[in-house]
């Protein structure tokens, strides 16, 4: 008895030695970092405090015990970049650290784009499901028209009865009451195409009534891009809610040269009340299906081939990026192809169409960079004042926009070619997009604001990725937070399940 009540008293003896010993605070310290704040304000020297999930404090910081302090001499600090038109949800299950997207500064990405809602289920039950299986990047979704017209027509080629708009619209409402931000069309992509305007209309106007938004892929980004561009504008005015040109481009030849043009339509839409933005990537290629060149889907058209060739991309352009048809031909472009076989390029197109086709009638399975923007133009777009930046990208992607999109912008159109300063470029990657996805608390450096942060060194941020090797990781990357925990620091990601669902 005598020998246990002396154990009793020795053990609390010490506890407060135990006490003592551990810290009363334990946050971390980003020190004398230059911190662009995500507002467009110049960067100053200053330091920021995350205490967890959140940003602290901004300024001169007295570390505490237990505070872990990062010396950032020399490199800047900003908020984390949210890639407001992204497709890196594709695939994260089997790679949730989504190296692609933290390893360029993405912290959170808007997916449910081009009218496709993630896994295409209700997202009531994606969310739940990555609630239940977190991944290292935040992620917010639109609801995708496709997916919601499928649903409801399956893959009908032709405009929805009044009927069916109404069972979209009572799917879309849910969606809008799971969280989406709001409507995403893909109106260049079945079953899309086949819509009516006044079908976009009635939808766009449930999610306007939930206080949501509109962005799409326009209906022609190529040879009727002037209507397909008016559609959007039209919608905006009449649902009344903020729309977004998704990805915005001039892709033909015929309308290389009219960036300013097509901008000050978008300002003249402004000044009427019409909430009109758009986001940009980086490249002068895009990377979709083979069959997106054939708006009337007329696949067996030589001239329709020959046009597409001559006036939207080249042979030499196409570079394949999937075909699970004949999977030796990924990495070969149309060009390469057709002299293999002896025949005219546009010929080879339609022969690989046709490929594609009884491979699967859907025409799955197959994905091409093509080559059709001029490099004037997408400057023009991503210096345009309400343009923010996207990567339109995916993990383990056959496009370097996968994997490149941001350090791209600040390494080549910032640093190298000075089309607009650090401040200007990181507001809108942060500051900006948040406002245009109407994503609160995140995208700038405040006391209270979630800790979403990218720490990079301004004279070494690179691209590395091109059509040949897309999956190069970029340079000068040195660290990255997802709510006040590190993601990728020293080259590598963490794998750190820290990201969360963003709801409107």
């Amino acid at each position: 008895m005598i020998t246990t009540f002396l154990r009793a008293v020795a053990i609390l003896a010490c506890l407060p030695c135990v006490f003592a010993a551990a810290p009363t605070f334990a946050g971390t310290i980003i020190r004398d970092a230059t911190v662009f704040d995500g507002s467009g304000a110049p960067g100053v020297v200053t330091s920021v405090k995350i205490d967890g999930d959140r940003i602290s404090a901004v300024g001169d910081i007295t570390p505490r015990p237990g505070d872990r302090v990062i010396d950032a001499e020399g490199l800047v600090l900003a908020p984390g970049f949210i890639d407001t038109h992204s497709h890196h949800e594709i695939g994260i299950d089997d790679a949730p650290a989504a190296a692609e997207a933290i390893s360029q500064g993405i912290t959170t990405i808007v997916v449910g784009q081009d009218g496709s809602s993630p896994d295409e289920l209700p997202l009531a039950q994606y969310f739940a499901h990555r609630q239940q299986h977190p991944v290292s990047v935040n992620i917010a979704s639109y609801s995708g028209h496709n997916t919601l017209r499928e649903k409801v027509m399956g893959l009908a080629e032709r405009e929805a009865s009044v009927e069916e708009i109404r069972k979209m619209q009572e799917l879309l409402q849910a969606d809008m009451d799971a969280g989406a931000l709001g409507l995403s069309t893909g109106l260049e992509y079945d079953p899309g195409i086949y819509s009516s305007t006044g079908e976009v209309l009635a939808l766009a106007g449930i999610a306007a009534s939930a206080g949501g938004r509109y962005a799409s892929h326009l209906r022609s980004e190529d040879r009727h891009f002037w209507e397909a561009l008016e559609e959007l504008l039209t919608i905006g005015e009449q649902a009344k809610l903020p729309v977004q040109v998704s990805h915005i481009k001039l892709g033909s030849l015929s309308l290389w040269g009219q960036a300013d043009k097509v901008l000050a339509r978008l300002d003249a839409a402004r000044r009427t009340g019409i909430d009109v933005s758009a986001d940009i990537y980086p490249y002068t290629y895009w990377q979709s299906t083979l069959t997106v060149l054939f708006p009337e889907r007329n696949f067996d058209d030589l001239a329709a081939a020959e046009y597409a060739l001559s006036e939207l991309t080249t042979a030499d352009g196409m570079h394949i990026t999937q075909f699970d048809a004949r999977p030796e031909f990924v990495g070969k472009t149309i060009a390469e192809i057709a002299a293999s076989r002896r025949e005219k390029p546009a010929v080879t197109y339609l022969w690989l169409l046709r490929l594609a086709g009884e491979y699967s009638p859907e025409f799955d399975g197959q994905q091409v960079v093509g080559v059709s923007m001029s490099e004037a133009d997408v400057e023009r777009f991503i210096t345009w004042e309400h343009s923010n930046f996207c990567s339109d990208g995916a993990l383990n992607d056959g496009h370097p926009r996968g994997i490149g999109s941001f350090p791209r912008i600040l390494g080549r159109y910032v640093r190298e070619q000075n089309a607009l300063d650090l401040a200007r470029a990181i507001h809108k990657a942060t500051g900006l997009a948040a406002q245009h996805m109407g994503i609160r608390q995140r995208g700038q450096i405040r006391p209270g604001y979630y800790a979403d942060l990218v720490l990079f060194d301004p004279e070494r941020i690179i691209d590395r990725a091109s059509i040949e090797k897309p999956g190069l990781a970029s340079a000068g990357i040195s660290s990255v937070w997802v709510n006040g925990v590190a993601v990728y620091r020293d080259d590598a990601v963490t794998g750190a399940p820290a990201g969360v669902i963003i709801r409107r």
